[in-house]
């Protein structure tokens, strides 16, 4: 019995594995929560009566318009969209404010502050950030100097650099801090030599050097800049063994010991100054050092005290703490470690390179390029994203022009006083495993303002909150009646929960999955769950099996131009039901008779019948669409000339019989021809002119009308051929020839080229009025 139960569950899971449809079918989802997270286009059928016989639950989950096609209507459907939500939105501002200088904090260069995000899976929320940069916007600036001794004569020019610098920053911004810290090496070997005498000037003998330290704080960050100058003229050059210095070690401290190094929330620059490379995570071995860098503060008497403990940290380590605290990175390098120091700012957002003089004279310009080139580009960084949670950027910089992509994300060539926006795009996969809220923040790069977002991820639908538990419709109580169908308890199955895993006996409910006891379990199109079919899903979504046994299909009727049921009519259990004005096994047969009208408006000219749209002519002289075609009949006026004459005029070959062949037709007599019925009062009409015994002209009309009946117009005046001979005898010349062979005889009369003298038909009667001639001489 537990073979069975298992055979049962892997039938469930491969007939689930065979989907191959869109992405809410392929879902396979039992409820409605699931289903709203297979993608965002995907809908729940609530109405209870929706599912047909051997359909599974997961056939409510289907694209709208599919669902709707099933007959589900747009009020049964539950489709929640996700929605944004601004919480605080302050106003961009500028550095004062009705005259009064605003303090750091006051400051809004960034709008909307908060967002609360409604995110349905597989659907984007999208909203707009604008960034405007504040004028006077206060800076912090750390000068970070390799104090190593091939850096002597950089340290002369760095004495005065506090109140020359804050000199040219008061330019810029009217709160302008800076501060200065150094360092050289780790306090070990290889990088220094140990020896008592080297720990005390790690020079030659002649030069009086400090003693070898790996980072020390030497000025936090004042406004005074001649306090600055003060410190650093104190200052003295060490020394070290190798080459590279463990400039790491001090950027990192620099970095994460705000308290010590007195950042406000502002700008925030460091200057790192070195005529060297660095080292990295991993030289630590070198000295006997494996513990990774722990990125914390270790500052004692503003001292760095774990040199010797912690390995240099990474350049990945170093980037997150940069960007976490907002600092902006001017690595002033001499020209020969310039391209090295290249290559770090390709890895370090928002940090610039700038090359260093051999003595450090350029500095200040180095550093007044270097934040000018900083604070004109806008980069925007998020937080780590929750599992699932996926975002886009697409920027709208200066003078109309838009990225996307990582370079949705920037901005550049920003003026004081610009405004840009960019439009982000958050979306969710599925929901989080906990379902709970999550907290995500959008920042620019070197700016300590941010964008707190909260994502809410709808996992369930309305309808979820209006379920009832134990409800007896689930088989006595044993699930939850939820938007329209069951969702079991613990150790319940089937569509209604009507079966236990633990007591169910597949062998005896085996038999009321076969049809007319027989041997196939649910026509081989389904598996047998609980006593009850359910029928399989098929690759193409809109192709599905249905009935008790699964013995019904929507995609297996007749085809006409290759089209199921010609695509006039719907497939149901095998059979077409056809469209209005169609019928036949493949609804091929169009009830529509507009295509087998004739020219004279009658279906099929009345010599045929019209099936399935087409004429079937049954006079085998006619042929054609529309058994127009006689090729073998004669004209019209000329089948029917006999009949009018007899009955017009009594007079014609069928004079005897008229009135037993001709009365087939209405007549109406007119005056004249001119009275006859015109084109335009009937497009159908013939207009017929023949002869009589006579050789006379007679003129008549021929309709058949839509009620079969045909209509006859005659004109009782004859043609003028009645009054013109066709006697010849008196048009001949002396010569015996007509007119003298010099003209025509019409109506018995002569007609010359030349002009006539006397009237006579004889051959020297006439002469001829220019040359005297008479017609007819030689």
């Amino acid at each position: 019995m537990d073979v069975r139960l298992l055979l049962i569950s892997v039938l469930l899971g491969l007939s689930r594995a065979q989907l191959d449809g869109n992405e809410c079918t392929k879902a396979s989802a039992q409820s409605c929560g699931e289903c709203i997270q297979a993608g965002e286009k995907c809908g729940w059928c609530t109405d209870e009566d929706f599912l047909k016989q051997g359909e599974q639950k997961s056939t409510r989950c289907d694209e709208i318009e599919a669902l709707i096609k099933k007959g589900c209507s747009k009020a049964s459907i539950e489709d929640p969209r996700g929605t944004v939500t601004v919480n605080k939105n302050q106003s961009l501002t500028d550095r004062t404010k009705d005259g009064v200088k605003l303090k750091p904090d006051q400051i809004t260069q960034i709008q909307p502050q908060k967002l609360t995000l409604d995110l349905r899976s597989g659907e984007a929320q999208t909203f707009n950030l604008t960034f405007k940069r504040a004028e006077d916007y206060p800076i912090d600036l750390y000068y970070l100097m390799d104090l190593s001794y091939s850096m002597k004569d950089d340290l002369e020019n760095v004495k005065n650099l506090g109140t020359d610098l804050m000199f040219e920053m008061q330019k810029i911004t009217s709160d302008f801090r800076i501060g200065f810290g150094s360092f050289v090496e780790k306090t070990v070997m290889p990088y220094i030599s140990t020896t008592p005498a080297k720990l005390l000037n790690p020079c030659t003998s002649d030069q009086n050097c400090t003693s070898p330290f790996s980072y020390k704080n030497v000025l936090s960050l004042t406004a005074d800049g001649s306090q600055f100058n003060n410190l650093v003229s104190k200052q003295q050059i060490s020394g070290n063994l190798d080459s590279p210095e463990g400039g790491f070690d001090a950027i990192m401290q620099v970095t994460v010991c705000a308290n010590q190094i007195g950042w406000r929330n502002v700008t925030r620059l460091l200057v790192f100054s070195t005529d060297a490379g660095f080292h990295f995570a991993g030289d630590g071995k070198l000295g006997g050092i494996v513990l990774p860098n722990d990125g914390k503060c270790h500052l004692q008497e503003n001292m760095y005290t774990m040199s010797h403990y912690y390995d240099y940290p990474s350049i990945a380590h170093l980037v997150q703490k940069l960007s976490e605290n907002n600092i902006q990175t001017i690595f002033a390098v001499t020209e020969e470690f310039q391209p090295v120091y290249q290559e770090l700012k390709n890895l370090i957002p928002k940090s610039a390179v700038g090359t260093l003089s051999s003595d450090s004279g350029n500095v200040i310009k180095l550093i007044i390029d270097a934040y000018n080139s900083l604070s004109s580009e806008i980069i925007l960084e998020n937080s780590r994203l929750p599992e699932g949670v996926s975002i886009s950027y697409i920027s709208h910089c200066k003078n109309g022009v838009s990225e996307k992509g990582e370079n949705g994300r920037k901005c550049s060539n920003i003026s004081i006083g610009d405004q840009v926006t960019f439009e982000v795009a958050v979306t969710a996969k599925g929901c989080p495993s906990n379902g709970k809220s999550e907290t995500i923040k959008i920042k620019p790069l070197g700016f300590t303002e941010e964008v707190e977002i909260v994502l809410n991820f709808i996992c369930e639908c309305e309808c979820h909150e209006d379920g009832i538990p134990n409800s007896p419709a689930c088989h006595f109580g044993n699930g939850t009646l939820e938007c329209g169908a069951c969702r079991c308890n613990e150790g319940r199955i089937g569509r209604v929960c009507e079966c236990s895993k633990d007591e169910v006996r597949t062998e005896d409910l085996d038999a009321n999955c076969r049809m007319d006891n027989g041997t196939d379990i649910c026509s081989n199109n389904g598996d047998c769950v609980c006593g009850t079919c359910e029928c399989k899903k098929r690759d193409n979504p809109e192709e599905r099996y249905s009935g008790k046994f699964c013995e019904c299909d929507n995609f297996n009727c007749d085809r006409s131009n290759n089209k199921l049921c010609g695509g006039h009519g719907r497939c149901e259990c095998r059979k077409c039901i056809c469209d209005a004005n169609y019928k036949g096994s493949a609804c091929d047969c169009s009830l529509d008779t507009s295509t087998c009208l004739a020219s004279n408006k009658q279906i099929c000219n009345g010599r045929g019948i019209c099936e399935c749209g087409v004429c079937k002519c049954t006079d085998s002289k006619f042929q054609g669409s529309t058994c127009e075609i006689c090729p073998t009949c004669p004209g019209v006026c000329t089948e029917h000339k006999d009949c009018v004459q007899c009955r017009a005029f009594g007079t014609g070959d069928k004079k005897d019989t008229c009135e037993k062949e001709c009365s087939y037709f209405s007549l109406i007599i007119k005056k004249k021809k001119e009275e006859l019925p015109q084109p335009n009062d009937q497009p159908y009409i013939n207009h017929c002119k023949e002869r009589d015994a006579n050789d006379c002209w007679f003129f008549f009309t021929y309709a058949t009308k839509n009620d079969g009946t045909v209509e006859v117009h005659v004109a009782e005046e004859l043609g003028s051929a009645c009054d013109c001979s066709l006697d010849t005898s008196t048009c001949l010349a002396s010569n015996k020839q007509i007119c003298n062979g010099r003209g025509t005889c019409e109506c018995g009369q002569k007609r010359d080229d030349r002009k006539l003298l006397g009237g006579e038909r004889g051959a020297g009667s006439a002469k001829d009025l220019e040359t005297g001639i008479e017609l007819g001489s030689p």
